[in-house]
């Protein structure tokens, strides 16, 4: 076995998982000055899924990181969320066209491979290592190792699990934890699927066939079927694309049934499922079917939806962040959102470190923790509510949609959201970017180390 040690005298972190979360992890490292190496387990990193959208709580993040324009290009305005049954009956929706003047931002939607691609850009391809399935982990005071399916191993002084909801560190984490004696509770249970979603992002299509193509806002309409336990989503992003979902809300028997394990985001066989939903109406005119025609087949993936807030976060040098220790349905933005928090937080507290020991790294994960666990449980309750709003098919879920829709005023729900982006967790080792909304912000726990350093600076310029 051909082993690979951190020969860098600077500390080390190993970041498990090139997914959104890791990469910007990766990113915000690189500006830190902190060293470190991705290890993902595909072979080719192919980025996959549909539509994702995203406002004031993440923009300014990618604002200090000079992407925010790189991302408006790749992304459309989206002012509007428009909801119907079978026959095309409005049965709800959600407006956002006034959201820019109050949060300072634009609600935007684009691709999630596009998104992917743009941060992968942004990270030196001589950090990230190809085809290194985790397999297993050790640690110890000094150091934390990684053992692949390859034969190699690595060493470093921090590892993070940014590597999903199956995530192998975490499994590894909690295999060390109970042969140390450690008490898991029901961190230690399985995942329970209660939907299965079918994701895909077309090639370019004729603005003729489509006109909604021609507008350069984003449409974004689905349908929530009368007859059956299928629902499904169009959304309209630049390049006259179409990313579209169909989505399969599960029964209690198929929610325990362990053959509805799956691996995220990977293509598979989806013929089936593809030839149930062929015929659906699409919003935007013609049928499902020909946007999934119009999708190149290896780009079609089939994920299983589960929700699971894990109440161990970290153990030693291993600490996990976004899906790994959170995992969200996919229905308000909030997995991918609060990933890039948790990257955000996590990077503060590894900054601001006086140095890599193994006292010092469990403060700075107990920090981390302490900052991100009251957040991401509130955006857990957020992201089930807007499931049952979106996909929900049970007789209490359509009646609880029903009523926020129809009995709750507009301005009730849109004080909620507004309420909702006043937390932005930016980097506090870079530049902070105002608010330029009329919205409070929620205040952030400054970096006493980068204080000390503008203080110096301030402080030689005098001289």
């Amino acid at each position: 076995m051909s082993t690979n040690n951190n020969a860098d005298t600077l500390p080390h972190v190993l970041i498990a998982g090139a997914g959104l979360g890791g990469l910007l992890l990766a990113m915000l490292l690189e500006r830190a000055g902190i060293s470190y190496t991705v290890y993902e387990r595909s072979q080719n990193l192919r980025a996959l899924g549909a539509a994702m959208g995203f406002g004031a709580n993440t923009l300014p993040i990618f604002e200090q990181l000079g992407i925010l324009d790189a991302t408006y290009d790749i992304s459309y305005p989206c002012y509007t969320v428009q909801m119907y049954d079978s026959n095309m009956k409005s049965i709800g929706g959600f407006d956002f066209d006034h959201y820019k003047e109050r949060t300072g931002y634009d609600t935007i939607m684009f691709s999630r491979p596009d998104l992917h691609n743009l941060l992968r850009s942004h990270v030196p391809a001589e950090k990230i290592l190809l085809g290194k399935r985790i397999l297993s982990l050790s640690q110890d005071d000094d150091s934390v190792t990684i053992k692949c399916s390859d034969g190699t191993s690595y060493k470093g002084d921090i590892l993070v699990g940014a590597d999903g909801a199956y995530s192998a560190v975490r499994q590894s984490l909690y295999q060390l934890m109970a042969k140390n004696g450690e008490a898991l509770g029901t961190d230690a249970d399985d995942l329970t699927a209660g939907h299965i979603c079918m994701v895909g992002t077309t090639g370019p299509l004729s603005a003729e066939k489509y006109p909604a193509l021609k507008d350069t806002f984003s449409h974004c309409k689905r349908i929530v079927a009368n007859e059956s336990k299928y629902s499904w989503s169009v959304v309209t992003v630049p390049g006259n694309r179409i990313c579209w979902a169909v989505i399969l809300q599960l029964d209690s028997t198929e929610s325990k049934d362990a053959a509805f394990r799956n691996s995220e985001w990977g293509p598979e066989s989806n013929a089936t499922m593809i030839k149930e939903c062929y015929n659906f109406r699409n919003p935007l005119g013609g049928v499902m079917g020909e946007l999934m025609d119009a999708t190149p087949i290896e780009m079609i993936s089939k994920v299983f939806l589960e929700d699971r807030m894990f109440e161990t976060w970290n153990y030693g040098r291993t600490v996990l962040i976004g899906d790994a220790c959170h995992k969200f349905l996919p229905s308000a933005g909030q997995g991918a959102q609060s990933a890039f928090q948790d990257a955000v937080i996590l990077a503060n507290t590894l900054y601001d470190m006086p140095s890599f020991t193994l006292e010092n790294i469990k403060a700075a994960f107990k920090e981390f923790k302490d900052q991100r666990f009251g957040p991401a449980t509130t955006q857990m309750d957020k992201s089930k509510v807007m499931g049952t709003l979106l996909y929900g098919q049970i007789w209490s879920e359509r009646m609880t949609r029903h009523m926020i829709f129809n009995w709750i005023p507009k301005s009730i729900q849109t004080q909620q959201f507004l309420k909702d982006t006043a937390y932005r967790p930016q980097c506090t080792f870079l530049p902070f970017v105002k608010n330029r909304g009329t919205v409070t912000v929620l205040e952030q726990k400054p970096s006493k180390k980068h204080a000390e350093q503008q203080t110096r600076r301030a402080t030689v310029a005098v001289i």
